[in-house]
């Protein structure tokens, strides 16, 4: 199956352009879905979890996902201990749920592909892009946080130019979801393309 990687920076608008190609009929799957899927009790990842930061980061046997993201944007060396724990078992998951599609291609939405250097895991990457300062406010908004904390989320991601470097394709996220719909047809059908094989493979015309 012909993957498409997609990727931004937090609060570019990753989950609605994944709405627009789920409503293109194309299968998603979302790599934080996953990760949460894999911390629910009884689930290996969560008593590891509790063992390394404490039970009291569990209420009722589930995790406490928003002090868990506070410990780990405040320690760079705890998210690390977090990622590599769980990355592995994502990209092992997202394999596994891949084989049971049947369709010309599939959109795998990783906000931390490039930082897991796991480009090499799909074959075209797709990137939604805005400015920082948009980000920092959507984010602001949707989390209900302040600026600090929101900086700190940005800042443990790579940054815009890295991205818009590894990327065959970017999709602008300046302005509203009807704004976006005409590019997603137009890229939806250009995979389509790729995936029967009867295009090149890095040839995208602007969105």
């Amino acid at each position: 199956m012909f993957k498409v990687g997609l990727t931004g920076g937090i609060g570019s608008g990753k989950s609605t352009v994944a709405d627009l190609f789920a409503a293109q009929g194309v299968p998603v799957l979302d790599a934080d879905r996953v990760a949460r899927d894999l911390v629910e009790p009884g689930q290996p990842a969560i008593a590891a979890i509790a063992r390394h930061f404490g039970p009291d980061l569990l209420k009722a046997g589930r995790l406490d996902r928003e002090r868990l993201r506070r410990i780990v944007f405040a320690d760079p060396a705890e998210r690390r201990w977090l990622e590599a724990l769980l990355h592995p078992r994502v990209y092992a998951e997202l394999e596994r749920r891949m084989a049971a599609l049947a369709a010309p291609y599939c959109l795998l939405v990783i906000p931390l592909l490039l930082e897991t250097g796991q480009r090499g895991f799909v074959d075209r990457l797709l990137v939604v892009d805005c400015p920082v300062d948009l980000q920092r406010q959507r984010l602001q908004m949707r989390d209900g946080i302040d600026a600090a904390q929101a900086d700190r989320m940005l800042s443990a991601q790579i940054g815009r130019p890295q991205r818009q470097a590894a990327a065959d394709d970017i999709l602008e996220n300046t302005g509203t979801v009807v704004d976006l719909a005409g590019p997603v047809e137009r890229l939806h059908r250009l995979y389509l393309t790729l995936a029967s094989g009867s295009g090149p493979g890095n040839a995208a015309p602007a969105p």
